[in-house]
């Protein structure tokens, strides 16, 4: 592996950036404009960073200069493929390393969600720019330090962008554009749906603890197959700011999105793409909800996940329509689990909702996707190029060479707020005792919409043989939220304040960017 080896001096001003304490960023020199190479570090690339790889690949004038994964096995790989391709890139194991490289204009992330934002942040003190995977925090504090870092950023001419390609979708744009001219009249609903069915993640027999210095041996950690790893990954490296804590899954990779440590269930995953259509629909409000409310459960299976399978979230603004987020993990009827198993939410009882996608609801129709229908249910306009976005990274690396955030939507605090969205919910959430479906539709009786998706989403329970009397949902309150500060306020202020935030390990503190 051609592993590189950095200054002590180098090093230290990288790891010292990284740590906790005040990073001043260095003076930034001028645009690199649209002659100069943008060479580029790839940080975490077993499962969505491959991807950008690829987009990478296919820019002209940008050079992939080097890539960082805890698992050297997987580092290794890589390394091999690219240089088949006359492709010679440095190889890191520490993000801390690779971020302090000198030869490094700009870095993407897409490590697990708990280290991002510091990851994101470590770039930044060492004057790169940042293209974070969404969620772009594991938490809502780290998300506003991380838009506050951004803007010291931007003074020096440094990019910081959110991973979420819908912003960059021509289809969505025409879309947001139709909501905006009022041709439907106003926003009545803002609802993001994410019907993806997940099967258990198994249930380990007894916890897998590390050695003295913090690592596996080899066969001790499994693939998604059960296949024993080689034992290649660095796991006090991988754990991070969460320290050393034993493994509870059976497959080591992928899994820890249902751990609370270091994922955020499926809202915090998928859910951050269609909560931030959903708050584009609602005009980009400056400021998070007020209020909000989560409840759900994980269903169907006993494993070692934490978080909901299934799970819904009510959010209340200051102004304007309220957000509904819908998620369902569990297949259309009977736990059965062959092709086309997914449920299916229809509009006004007509339309077929996306299965992952967003609905706008107005005084005058409805958007679904790339159609505008009216209250009839009959479709009255279509949006073309719903392409998912295909020109995110590029547009990242425009804003790059330009020294600044190009387009508004590429702003990484669009990622805040939709990775804050999916936080809160999940403050409600774990805040949430077991109650009966009649007082969970109670307090949804702020909304009809919320009570009729309710109903369907009890529904979906009862097709996959739940007993829904007995296995109740956890419902959370109703938290009273001051947008100004990004803190809970209110009755259950001090629980949910500390659900906000996490402790960091040492060395791998949150650096504060000056």
């Amino acid at each position: 592996m051609n592993t590189n080896h950095t200054s002590r001096r180098t090093f230290l001003r990288g790891t010292v950036a990284g740590a906790a304490g005040l990073a001043t960023l260095p003076t930034w020199a001028a645009p690199i404009g649209a002659n100069g190479d943008v060479r580029v570090a790839v940080i975490g690339f077993k499962s969505r960073g491959s991807g950008h790889i690829s987009s990478l690949l296919k820019i002209p004038g940008v050079r992939l200069v080097a890539l960082c994964d805890v698992d050297s096995d997987v580092l290794d790989k890589k390394v091999a493929e690219l240089a088949k391709k006359d492709i010679k890139v440095k190889a890191y194991k520490d993000y801390r390393e690779c971020c302090a490289d000198p030869d490094i204009d700009a870095i993407t992330i897409a490590t697990p969600n708990h280290t991002h934002t510091l990851i994101a942040l470590t770039g930044i003190a060492n004057g790169k720019h940042v293209y974070v995977e969404k969620p772009v925090s594991h938490n809502i504090m780290e998300g506003r330090k991380l838009i506050e870092a951004s803007l010291v950023a931007a003074k020096k001419g440094l990019v910081v962008q959110h991973g979420m390609q819908r912003r960059s979708d021509l289809g969505w744009a025409a879309a947001m554009e139709y909501v905006k001219s009022g041709k439907l009249g106003k926003v009545t609903l803002s609802r993001g749906i994410n019907y993806k069915a997940r099967k258990s993640i198994g249930k380990i027999a007894a916890p897998l603890s590390p050695d003295a210095d913090g690592q596996f041996k080899p066969g001790t950690l499994t693939d998604a197959s059960g296949k024993a790893l080689a034992g290649t990954v660095d796991y006090k490296l991988w754990s991070g700011p969460r320290g050393i804590l034993p493994v509870h899954r059976t497959q080591f990779h992928y899994d820890w999105h249902w751990q609370w440590a270091y994922g955020n269930g499926d809202i915090g995953n998928q859910g951050p793409h269609q909560l931030d259509v959903a708050r584009w629909a609602l005009g980009n409000p400056d400021l998070l909800p007020k209020r909000v409310m989560s409840f759900g459960g994980r269903w169907g299976y006993q494993d070692d996940g934490e978080t909901a399978n299934n799970q819904m979230a009510y959010y209340e603004f200051t102004e304007g329509a309220p957000l509904l987020f819908d998620n369902r993990g569990l297949p259309m009827k009977n736990m059965n689990w062959t092709k086309g198993y997914e449920p299916v939410y229809r509009i006004n009882g007509k339309v077929a909702a996306p299965r992952i996608g967003n609905v706008v609801h107005c005084e005058g129709g409805f958007i679904a996707e790339s159609k505008a229908y009216d209250n009839d249910g009959k479709a009255i306009e279509k949006f073309d190029n719903f392409q998912d976005g295909p020109d995110h990274m590029k547009n990242f690396i425009d804003s790059v060479r330009a020294g600044k955030i190009t387009k508004d939507v590429l702003n990484v605090a669009h990622g805040h707020h939709a990775a804050a969205l999916a936080h809160m919910a999940n403050v409600s959430y774990r805040l949430g005792k077991k109650i009966s479906n009649e007082e969970i539709k109670e307090r949804l009786s702020v909304n009809k919409a919320a009570q009729e998706t309710f109903d369907h989403f009890v529904q979906n329970l009862v097709d996959n043989q739940i007993d829904v009397k007995a296995d109740l949902a956890a419902c959370g309150p109703m938290l009273e939220f001051d947008p100004v500060s990004e803190k809970f306020i209110g009755e259950f202020a001090d629980e949910a304040n500390k659900i906000a935030t996490e402790e960091y390990a040492a060395g791998f503190e949150l650096p504060v960017i000056s």
